[in-house]
């Protein structure tokens, strides 16, 4: 970057100007000039000596602050990490962990990965790395990734310390590709209602959603409920793929416009593997972008109800622009519009902490509990094909409110998931009594039907108390139902996966049980969709 830069300014003092480019405007011109010939000073003249790197890597992060929220920086020694979402993989070893009591402890294996091959199981303890001890020594999360991960092919060993082995087992592991999967679940709620979870739209998703719907199919799904909470999108192509599963031939997706950009529309093929039946889109403040580009198209061509509360409000789509020493700016330069017309961007006028902070904002307004405190003026009114009244301006309004559980904020339950006792005793619990766990309950529907959690309740309030937890008995009663749910679900994650986590905890969740009741309770055609009958 420094290069780049002083070559830029060299070739300035000696005569050389943006001028000669007819190509840009004369302001552009002038301003280019004038920050290379500023750099080119400092870099010469300057008292002190100039790290010319930074300031042109903080000049940039500024720059970008002054224009939206979405338009950021990434330094080339970050451009991997950050692209891995979005490509779907990373080259490691292949396992999910929590540090549990300054412990490297494995939650599990991640499938086809290189650790599971080796016969390296849930609640392993990984006590050497490399023979140097990483037990007891403070180690953190970024430590651990930087000493498993790596390119493929090459080496690592681990010494693991494993419940019921007297010794310590070695493994020399051979990092591979690893999966980052974008889909959480994939189960059948009910005889004819089949669930998927996604938690983000990557290059991977649409097999991952393909392979689960055929799935499901072949289990008698006739309905679908998408989850789409808290997924804060993705690739733009990804999404208009999802969409495409649900509309008919010809019907708009999206269309695309910035200042140098034309109007760019997607619309649907028709080779869907949804086409028929009916649909429900789970949405919460957390579902941004992508996730809001399927929903609005759901919702403007009256395919589907989306229940939940307002989305995001993220209606900007960004460009990767490499920069020459590696790095990478993802650049806003279009906006996205749903079918109807709708922009669904929230304002951005007040800053980037503003900005991020209005979700959470949300509660305080009283619009988690009830749409009666948001006010939309008729400017942000549209209408979807069938005549209905649906929002832009800021998310994606759902057609079925449903209101926060406030019982996930009462302070016990708080304490317990922040101070991260809930998940390190789930996991502890569940190596402890792993082979009695599978033994009674060898698969997840047993384990919902026959698993009572109260003699591990009674273990929690040791552990809380251990961790200098306050059990208030009075705000137990309060969140129980919440508590005992979560605890219940963590244990099935440790012992099946995370699908088995949702399938286990999603009947106590309110937008699920929403979505349930209309399809179950056959309202869903009360909502003048274009399809009430299948």
């Amino acid at each position: 970057m420094r290069v780049f830069f002083v070559a830029l300014a060299l070739l300035w003092c000696s005569g050389f100007s943006f001028g000669q480019n007819p190509l840009l405007e004369p302001d552009f011109r002038q301003s280019a000039e004038k920050f290379t010939a500023l750099l080119y000073h400092l870099d010469q003249n300057y008292v002190d000596s100039v790290n010319t790197d930074k300031l042109v890597e903080d000049a940039i992060i500024h720059m970008l602050a002054e224009l939206d929220p979405h338009s950021v920086y990434i330094p080339a020694e970050d451009v991997e990490k950050a692209n891995e979402g979005l490509e779907g993989n990373f080259e490691g070893i292949g396992i999910q962990f929590n540090i549990v009591k300054d412990t490297i402890t494995v939650v599990s294996p991640i499938s086809g990965g290189p650790s599971e091959k080796l016969g390296i199981m849930a609640g392993d303890k990984i006590i050497f790395i490399e023979d140097e001890p990483v037990a007891g020594v403070g180690i953190t999360n970024a430590d651990v990734a930087k000493r498993l991960r790596g390119d493929k092919g090459t080496k690592v060993n681990v010494s693991i310390r494993r419940r019921g082995s007297r010794d310590n087992i070695a493994f020399e592991i051979i990092r591979d590709k690893i999966p980052i999967y974008s889909l959480d679940a994939a189960y059948m709620a009910s005889p004819k209602v089949g669930y998927i979870k996604l938690n983000r739209f990557s290059k991977t998703t649409m097999q991952e959603f393909h392979d689960a719907i055929h799935r499901l199919k072949m289990q008698g799904m006739e309905d679908l409920i998408l989850d789409l909470q808290g997924n804060g999108g993705g690739l733009l192509n990804t999404s208009i793929e999802l969409a495409d599963q649900f509309l008919k031939r010809g019907d708009l997706i999206v269309y695309t416009e910035g200042r140098n950009y034309p109007r760019r529309e997607s619309r649907a093929t028709a080779n869907g593997d949804f086409l028929e039946g009916r649909l429900v889109v789970l949405i919460d403040e957390g579902s941004a972008s992508a996730s809001e580009i399927v929903s609005g198209a759901v919702q403007d061509w009256d395919r589907g109800l989306v229940i939940g509360r307002r989305s995001f409000g993220k209606g900007l789509v960004q460009r990767p622009i490499p920069l020459p020493d590696g790095s990478l700016v993802r650049l806003t330069t279009q906006k996205y519009y749903t079918p109807s017309g709708r922009c669904i961007q929230k304002p951005y006028s007040e800053g980037k902490q503003a900005y991020y902070m209005e979700k959470f904002e949300r509660f305080e307004k009283g619009e988690l509990l009830t749409l009666d405190s948001l006010q939309m003026p008729d400017s942000l009114k549209y209408l979807t094909d069938r005549k209905r009244i649906v929002y832009g301006g800021g998310g994606i309004l759902p057609d079925i409110f449903v209101p926060v559980d406030t019982t996930y904020n009462a302070k016990l339950n708080s304490d317990l998931i922040r101070k991260g006792v809930l998940n390190t005793f789930s996991i502890t619990y569940t190596n402890n009594e792993r082979k009695k766990l599978l033994r009674n309950y060898p698969d997840v529907e047993t384990f919902i039907e026959q698993f009572d959690v109260s003699d591990a309740i009674v273990e929690l309030k040791k552990f809380a108390a251990a961790e200098e937890i306050d059990w208030d008995e009075e705000d137990y009663k309060k969140a129980s139902t919440m508590i005992d749910a979560r605890l219940k679900a963590m244990i099935a994650r440790n012992l099946w996966d995370i699908s088995a986590y949702f399938q286990v905890f999603n009947p106590y969740w309110k937008s699920y049980q929403k979505a349930m009741d209309v399809l179950e309770k056959n309202t869903y055609g009360t909502y003048n969709l274009a399809k009430t009958e299948f």
